[in-house]
């Protein structure tokens, strides 16, 4: 078995908020010691540029996020005020972003980071605890590294309207999207197309999207938001009928298509909430499904 990477520092994680977004992936990379996954290889990425970023970002707000005023945008992301710890961290994901997109597209392989908060960014703001786009960041640079087709699966279970607007107009960069919750919807357009979902029909929908994709085999990347918050046990976002079973047959059915067309998957691990009836053990162990899929795949 080929080793593939994972990307994840501890600069990632950001204590005192309370977010999962903002602490989970270091109980995932710990998992990693406890009950190893074949061919995992856990690499420390460079952190995002402010030159990174602004492919997508506007410099006013990036201004905001590295100095914290003003403070209207600084913390506009609703995880709460803005820190230098949430700063080192936002920009650390995103360059997990970055090098895993690299990675796979420049090697051909599957590869991911452990990083989350990211699809409901905005040009200008950030929204729903995601402070800055690193779909959309990563996607336009493997433009920039040859790429002529990036396409962005995004499976949170709310909208990726974030993604959606940053990438509209953007030759070279589309996005299917299954949602099961109402927010940051949006309508279809040119590169950005959503299904509002549920429970009795999830994994239907998510074969149906895939299967629309035309020409798969000439897209060179696929970009893989793999939200574990469908899972009905999740307190923010879950739709009944979305099991455990259900989400595992979904990761199967990701990496298999991509891989049948033999398109690499970079991943990232989206949304997923540990909560009254889904602990964060649980929770690590929705998000391994993703890492141990990429790696049999």
């Amino acid at each position: 078995m080929k080793n593939i990477n994972v990307y994840y520092s501890p600069d990632y994680l950001c204590d005192g908020y309370g977010v999962d977004t903002r602490e989970k992936a270091g109980d995932i990379a710990a998992s990693f010691l406890d009950r190893p996954i074949a061919g995992i290889q856990v690499v420390a990425p460079e952190a995002a540029t402010s030159d990174e970023v602004a492919r997508v970002h506007k410099r006013r707000y990036i201004n905001a996020l590295l100095t914290g005023r003003p403070d209207s945008l600084a913390d506009a992301n609703g995880i709460g005020d803005w820190s230098t710890d949430l700063r080192r961290s936002v920009f650390a994901m995103v360059g997990g972003c970055i090098a895993s997109a690299r990675d796979s597209y420049l090697n051909k392989v599957n590869s991911g980071s452990l990083s989350s908060g990211l699809h409901h960014a905005r040009a200008g703001h950030g929204s729903g605890f995601c402070t800055l786009n690193g779909l959309a960041i990563a996607a336009r640079d493997v433009l920039i590294q040859g790429a002529k087709r990036v396409l962005i699966i995004d499976l949170d279970a709310h909208g990726g309207g974030g993604t959606a607007s940053l990438i509209e107009g953007v030759a070279g960069i589309e996005q299917i999207d299954v949602s099961v919750n109402g927010f940051d919807n949006y309508e279809d357009s040119s590169n950005a197309r959503l299904v509002r979902s549920s429970g009795e029909t999830y994994i239907h929908d998510v074969k149906h999207l895939l299967a629309s994709v035309v020409d798969p085999s000439s897209i060179d990347l696929v970009i893989y938001n793999a939200g574990m918050d469908p899972h009905e046990d999740c307190s923010t976002g879950g739709s009944a009928g979305i099991t455990t079973d259900v989400l595992a047959q979904r990761e199967k059915l990701i990496f298999e298509w991509a891989g049948q067309h033999g398109v690499p998957v970079s991943f990232v691990l989206a949304g997923g909430y540990s909560g009254r009836k889904l602990s964060r053990a649980q929770l690590v162990d929705l998000h391994r499904l993703t890492i141990q899929e990429a790696a049999r795949v």
